[in-house]
């Protein structure tokens, strides 16, 4: 894989909060859903990961974690039908030492030295932190904006209220052409820092426009932060679908980080909510 012109000196993984969902969700299952979320009930406990990635330019973000209101604000979803089935799926806990800026500080940077950051895709527990960095670049694709603009897209947890803030600094990108071969069969990309080590990628299927970010290092294997692309990476590895998203769509993203890797062997594949993350990293 190419290397970057400009390099990306260190990439740290952070934890705000846990969360206690089903198997099914994560691992899949031929039930259907209602019959899974109603009658089955073996919960996996799940990290809530985001990724700070210290660029020679810029301090960025892979995500934003969870928000705390989640948990402490009753109305925190849109409405009580959509709260009654999030709450059948997930049960998740996170403590305020947990959330975006006290863990930055744990990390070893300020809240304040975000300048840009890229979000996988608008779920609640991904955009959290988004107003805890006012002067930030965020950066999120136009068909998962889109699809944020749908009134359906509340009762999924995508919630516009926490999204489309004022004096957010949203930049909806779309993906661009490319020839790269280092990227096959990826034919779109978006290069974020204009140098080649932070490269985004269309990974499609949890939701409509989610994104994958590939990350160049000068002295380290190359990184894909897949977001919630799979739950575990060995997910993606054995063709194990998790329990929502579109089934199609998800398959041909699968295809595409699996043959990205079989060309780079040395690509390490980082789901947001893989405990293996902190290991790798």
């Amino acid at each position: 894989m190419q290397t970057p012109t400009m390099g990306v000196k260190e990439v740290s993984v952070i934890r705000t909060g846990i969360g206690d969902a089903h198997r099914e969700h994560v691992f899949g299952t031929r039930k259907p859903a209602l019959y899974w979320i109603f009658f089955t009930r073996r919960p996996v406990r799940i990290p809530v990961h985001a990724f700070v990635i210290e660029h020679e330019k810029a301090l960025v973000l892979f995500d934003t974690g969870m928000d705390r209101r989640v948990i402490t604000d009753p109305d925190y979803f849109p409405d009580k039908v959509t709260t009654f089935f999030m709450d059948h799926i997930f049960d998740f806990h996170q403590e305020p030492e947990e959330t975006l800026v006290p863990q930055l500080e744990k990390a070893g940077y300020q809240a304040g030295e975000v300048s840009k950051a890229v979000i996988s895709h608008l779920h609640f527990d991904h955009v959290g932190g988004i107003r805890d960095i006012p002067q930030a670049d965020l950066f999120v694709s136009q068909a998962e904006w889109e699809h944020m603009l749908d009134k359906s897209a509340g009762h999924e947890g995508i919630i516009r209220r926490d999204i489309d803030i004022p004096g957010a600094k949203w930049n909806k990108i779309g993906f661009r052409p490319t020839t790269d071969p280092s990227l096959a069969p990826f034919t779109e990309c978006f290069d974020l820092m204009g140098d080649g080590s932070l490269i985004l990628l269309p990974t499609p299927g949890h939701t409509l426009g989610s994104l994958s970010m590939l990350v160049k290092r000068t002295d380290a294997a190359p990184l894909l932060l897949i977001g919630d692309l799979a739950y575990a990476a060995e997910a993606l590895e054995h063709d194990r679908l998790p329990g929502t998203g579109d089934k199609k769509t998800l398959s041909a993203s699968y295809q595409k980080v699996r043959a990205l890797k079989e060309s780079h062997p040395d690509l390490l594949i980082v789901p947001s909510h893989d405990w293996k993350a902190a290991e790798e990293l």
